[in-house]
């Protein structure tokens, strides 16, 4: 145990070890940015281009208390022969979770630690379309709790094989 873990316990006056949620690492695993007709896509457009954004969150255990998540965030803008540009980012972090009862390590992994992730990766995202010679793009902030409820519905939805 670290120093700063008893000084935590005495004064909680708590024998539960408080529930700790590290990161170890982050990471890009994988990025790529298209500008397929620069330099034509760079002019001045008459209308603001369609923007398509779709986010998903990964995980895999990687020993007893550390977990690899993943958030891949693909998006463009245009479409076709108007596309300016696309872009897909595999960014990834290793957590460990230390004294997190077993019914909430699942959310916290989906949900709290991309929540981590996020803005890192969003910066990533601005540059890359900023140094594709467009203005940055920032993402809107990601309702992680909203996108976990919603994978959790759809997975209860699904027929089981099964049956």
């Amino acid at each position: 145990m670290r120093k700063g873990d008893n000084v935590m316990n005495e004064e909680t006056n708590s024998s539960d070890p408080a529930p700790q949620l590290n990161v170890l690492a982050q990471y890009i695993k994988d990025l790529s940015f298209e500008n397929p007709h620069a330099p034509q896509s760079l002019a001045p457009q008459e209308k603001a281009p369609n923007i398509s954004i779709q986010v998903n969150v990964n995980a895999r255990q990687l020993n007893n208390n550390d977990f690899e998540v993943g958030l891949q965030i693909e998006g463009s803008a245009g479409e076709d022969a108007t596309l300016l540009f696309h872009f897909e980012l595999d960014y990834a972090g290793v957590f460990k979770l230390l004294n997190i009862p077993q019914p909430e390590i699942h959310p916290v992994i989906m949900i709290e630690c991309p929540r981590l992730l996020f803005p890192f990766a969003r910066q990533i995202i601005a540059d890359a379309v900023r140094n594709g010679g467009f203005p940055p793009l920032l993402l809107e902030p990601i309702d992680f709790v909203g996108l976990y409820r919603q994978k959790s519905e759809a997975s209860q939805a699904e027929p089981s094989l099964l049956s």
